[in-house]
């Protein structure tokens, strides 16, 4: 047999990311592309980080810099994530932290620890299509999360049951979601944490993009609401997994986790067997930055983004033909169009790429269960308000001509 005979059956469930693939398109020349969602490269504190590079790989501190460390995470970084959590609604000890490569790899690690085959894992129609690809190695079953209270725990339960498994967990972006860019209020993070006590399941609270606010009033997490009601992190099933992604940068993938210690300790024993530790270096360099200009900094990412936000959903009202809706987001990256169902985002790629010249991620590639043809996603994070403009000019022309 060939090796790819004898692949594990979870091999099957591996999919390429179609925004991954995307993003090989963006040295088109002429390309306007809404499709990446990552970060303006401009924004990026780049000189911050050159003395923080350099400060990490000075003699002094070269020992520890370009050595093995602890799978935790570096002590120093972890205590400031310790405060800044603490700002949120949610006080917590390093030991409650660990420092992952990545919230992406977080999400990998709760497949791990809660899914075995054939569970239930409750995920948004549409959601966060990496977080399909982390939890898809570990085979479950996928329902649809109502976090209105409209559908009982007893259905999700005996649906889970009748398909062989249990429901283990729920997942959701509460804050400026991928893809849609929606904010959960109060009552629905309420109603979710009574779902999921009546389940008895891990709730993973991905909040890549929180500190990305534009206007509105902020939501306290939803471990933050949980802590209120049981008075300790160390009491509670939420899974708080934030990122320096969206704020910082992405390519130096530092992510943590926060939640009750047995769930670290676990997880502490997931980065032992699957990289020992984050990069230490990155790591110092990371905490260095962020001690020294986190929040006027966070300050500047949201100027520029809400300035950009406010284009495209300008651009949108001007340019787009009827039948077409769009989320209205607080903050975050993101843009959701719903389109005439008529249309597929597949096909209409397709022909915006060859004929204007214009990218974006069709909204199918977000949906458990391959639909939501007629949507798709718009990020609005590394065009200039002009590029928006025309942008959304070309698309609206394409649209109206299907």
């Amino acid at each position: 047999m060939s090796l790819p005979q004898i692949f594990a059956s979870r091999a099957s469930r591996m999919k390429a990311s179609e925004i991954r693939e995307l993003l090989k398109l963006l040295d088109q020349p002429g390309l306007i592309s809404f499709a990446g969602g990552i970060p303006d490269p401009a924004l990026f504190p780049a000189a911050a980080f050159a003395e923080a590079f350099a400060a990490g790989l000075s003699p002094e501190r070269q020992a520890q810099s370009l050595q093995y460390s602890v799978s935790e995470g570096y002590l120093p970084l972890r205590q400031w994530i310790v405060g800044e959590m603490a700002k949120i609604g949610v006080p917590c000890e390093p030991e409650n932290v660990l420092i992952t490569s990545g919230s992406q790899q977080a999400l990998d690690y709760m497949g791990k620890l809660f899914l075995s085959p054939g569970d239930t894992a409750l995920v948004g129609w549409p959601t966060y299509l990496g977080a399909l690809a982390a939890f898809n190695a570990y085979e479950p079953r996928y329902d649809q999360l109502s976090i209105n209270g409209n559908r009982a725990a007893d259905s999700y339960a005996q649906e889970a049951e009748a398909n062989g498994g249990q429901v283990k967990l729920a997942y959701l972006s509460a804050d400026f979601a991928n893809p849609t860019g929606e904010t959960l209020d109060q009552r629905g993070r309420e109603s979710l944490l009574d779902l999921t006590e009546k389940l008895g399941c891990a709730l993973v609270e991905d909040a890549a993009y929180q500190a990305l606010r534009y206007d509105g009033e902020a939501v306290v997490p939803i471990l933050a609401t949980e802590i209120a009601r049981k008075g300790s992190v160390e009491d509670c099933r939420t899974v708080y997994c934030g990122s320096f992604s969206k704020t910082l940068s992405p390519g130096l993938r530092l992510g943590w986790v926060v939640a009750a210690k047995p769930v670290i300790s676990q997880l502490v024993l997931m980065k032992q067997a699957a990289d020992l530790h984050t990069a230490t270096l990155n790591q110092m360099a990371v905490h260095d930055v962020a001690a020294r200009i986190f929040d006027e900094h966070v300050v500047t990412v949201r100027k520029a983004y809400r300035t950009r936000r406010d284009a495209m959903l300008a651009a949108l009202e001007t340019h787009m033909p009827e039948g077409v809706s769009w989320t209205r987001p607080e903050g975050g990256m993101f843009v959701w169009l719903t389109l005439p169902t008529s249309i597929d985002g597949a096909e209409l790629l397709a022909l915006s790429l060859k004929s204007v010249g214009v990218a974006f991620v069709p909204g199918s590639a977000f949906f458990a269960d391959g639909s939501g043809g007629n949507c798709i996603r718009l990020s609005f994070s590394c065009s200039d308000e002009g590029e928006i403009n025309e942008g959304i000019n070309k698309l609206g022309e394409v649209l109206r001509g299907v």
